[in-house]
């Protein structure tokens, strides 16, 4: 109707609430079990496979290979179950009342987005816990500074590709097939088991494009104790992924309001 406005959410409200609601609903897989599973269970496991792989290949490094696998983790609550939201966004009809919402969209995807990067932020630590009693690691105390800021960049960094990859998903039917390519990708391509110099030059240029590839870079020269010229770079390039993918998340979904009040046809799936 003419001169009705409609209110404005203020930001902390939309930030707070959606922080606060979303475990509950769009991320409502994240039970407690989920989440103590995630963190504990499966960093142990995915690096107890990978040092044996290397070991009985009686190639590369153990150390290296663990500490690439406790930072890779991160995946699963960062990329692979962010990803997932616009599933049970479509799936509990609730896609449509998000998209017609007033609501500042940068607090609405922070705000889904942080209880992904305080989960991911526990599973690399407790990752970097394994790597220096299990796997030999070194880590020195006057490292930890270092290393604490890098593995926070990186959180933030990959809970936004996952913002980004729930976008993509928006085409599909279902974001399972996506997260898990990229579950995969990043173990192949972001020097995770290996270092990408091994890669053939476009594969290294692909990996180049994936935060997990900064980050896990700026955390092995945070563990080194490089010094900080060097680190401070590396930090940079995470935080630029960090900023390029949570911007390209919220571009992506204005395209899909835009589709979705010209068409009417972004609810199927």
């Amino acid at each position: 109707m003419a001169g009705v406005t409609v209110p404005r959410i203020s930001f902390w409200r939309t930030f707070w609430s959606n922080a606060v609601f979303a475990p509950r609903t769009s991320l409502g897989f994240m039970r407690v079990d989920f989440v103590l599973g995630t963190i504990f269970v499966i960093p142990l496991t995915q690096m107890v496979f990978f040092a044996f792989v290397v070991k009985l290949a009686m190639t590369g490094s153990v150390a290296y290979t663990a500490l690439g696998n406790a930072v890779a983790t991160v995946t699963y609550s960062s990329v692979f179950s962010v990803c997932q939201t616009t599933d049970s966004e479509k799936q509990q009809g609730t896609m449509e009342h998000l998209l017609v919402s007033p609501a500042n969209r940068f607090a609405l995807y922070i705000g889904r987005g942080l209880l992904p990067i305080l989960i991911s932020l526990a599973t690399v630590s407790v990752g970097l816990v394994y790597a220096a009693l299990l796997f030999g690691v070194p880590i020195a105390a006057s490292a930890i500074p270092s290393l604490a800021v890098s593995v926070v960049l990186t959180a933030f960094a990959m809970v936004g590709f996952g913002l980004l990859l729930g976008g993509v998903a928006l085409y599909l039917r279902t974001s399972i097939i996506l997260g898990n390519i990229f579950l995969f990708v990043g173990l192949l391509l972001s020097g995770v088991n290996f270092p990408t110099s091994a890669l053939p030059a476009p594969l290294r240029y692909a990996g180049d494009a994936l935060p997990l590839t900064w980050g896990l870079a700026a955390i092995r020269a945070s563990v080194a104790n490089g010094p900080i010229s060097s680190v401070g770079l590396l930090w940079v390039a995470v935080g630029l992924s960090a900023a390029i993918s949570f911007g390209a998340a919220i571009g992506l979904w204005k395209v899909f309001e835009r589709r979705a009040l010209t068409t009417g046809s972004i609810a199927r799936f």
